[in-house]
């Protein structure tokens, strides 16, 4: 027996870890960022507000100041708090964490986003996977069986889904809470909220069992490392107690205080994200052997033929997408690409036509 083998749970010598491919030079449509910039003022102003923050000192651990204006700005019901984390990744840990109890489980449909599953794994949760329907959406007869059979602590439920961009029927949603009912949270995951149809947000009050959990990276301060989420207080006031303290550096909390005044500017940006995402979507389904998938996100998916092979030669043109191909069955074949600027976007599509000629 080495060390490693001594000293390391199994399940975690038998994991990769989160691989991030270097984006040096390249045209960069793989992670969902907003493409768009600050205004020059309004980074000067930035700059200048972050000059005063004292470094020296530790966050106000409460961030009570940051937790109003996000409640206020977003929609968090009256008599409503959030919790913040640093991403929503760590409020997924901390979700997990706090249900695993011994054999509890936590569910989610697949394809969906990896960290629901390798959070709950690293927590000690068992982890079940309902597949999408072919279309990439909710197969709920199997969704609720799941539910009936393991009675999960967690349901995690991507609003719209990624890496799909489904966007899942809300009474579906309602009827999954109700289904897992005292025994278990629905977290409805709304990190592409900017850019879709709706929202959970306001029905918190309705549903005991349901948390809504959210990001600002999305929206264009994916550099923060921004998340919250949203529940009845005698579900924060346990989720808290597995937060680390002073979890939101001081840099990360100024900086959206300022920007959370300024959220017309985002607001914008995400408008602007949205109707690129119609003109792509009409450009990418313009091309012969190009099946893209609807999305309510601010990413596309497309299957194309070997898709292995367009996502080899979009490198080779300096054009980074997400080949999710090998992530799931319902999947063979797909590349998924964020919705950038019109100028990135056309320099995409021109070296995806370039590739699928050079076949």
């Amino acid at each position: 027996m080495s060390l490693i083998s001594n000293i390391i749970r199994p399940e975690i010598c038998a994991q990769s870890t989160y691989h991030v491919p270097d984006a040096s030079g390249m045209v960069k449509l793989d992670a969902m960022e907003n493409p768009y910039l600050l205004p020059e003022s309004l980074q000067q102003e930035l700059g200048a507000h972050l000059s005063g923050v004292a470094l020296n000192r530790y966050p106000v651990p409460s961030y009570q100041a940051l937790k109003q204006k996000i409640c206020t700005r977003f929609g968090v019901p009256e008599g409503y708090d959030v919790i913040l984390g640093n991403g929503s990744d760590e409020l997924i840990t901390m979700l997990s964490v706090a249900c695993a109890r011994p054999g509890a489980t936590a569910l989610a449909p697949l394809p969906g986003f990896v960290m629901y599953g390798i959070s709950a794994q690293l927590a000690g949760l068992n982890f079940v996977g309902v597949p999408l329907q072919a279309d990439l959406s909710l197969d709920m007869p199997a969704m609720l069986a799941a539910i009936e059979q393991h009675r999960p602590a967690l349901v995690y439920l991507a609003y719209p889904n990624n890496p799909t961009g489904s966007w899942f029927d809300e009474a579906q949603i309602v009827q999954i809470i109700h289904a897992v009912g005292d025994y278990g949270v629905v977290v409805v995951d709304e990190a592409y909220q900017p850019f879709a149809p709706g929202s959970m947000m306001a029905r918190l009050p309705e549903f005991a069992n349901l948390i809504v959990m959210r990001t600002v990276s999305k929206l264009g301060m994916a550099g923060l490392r921004l998340g919250y989420m949203s529940a009845s207080a005698a579900l924060l006031n346990e989720f808290d107690k597995v937060r680390p303290p002073y979890n939101i550096n001081v840099l990360t909390a100024a900086a959206a205080e300022f920007l959370l005044d300024h959220l017309a500017v985002f607001d914008d940006q995400a408008a602007r994200i949205r109707g690129q995402r119609t003109e792509l979507m009409a450009k990418l389904q313009s091309i012969p052997g190009i099946h893209a998938f609807p999305s309510e996100a601010n990413f596309i998916l497309i299957r194309v033929p070997q898709a292995s092979q367009i996502f080899n030669k979009l490198l080779e043109q300096q054009i980074l997408v997400k080949n999710v191909g090998k992530m799931h069955a319902l999947l063979v074949d797909c590349l998924r690409i964020t919705v950038s600027t019109p100028e990135e976007n056309q320099l995409f599509l021109d070296a995806l036509k370039t590739a699928l000629l050079n076949q």
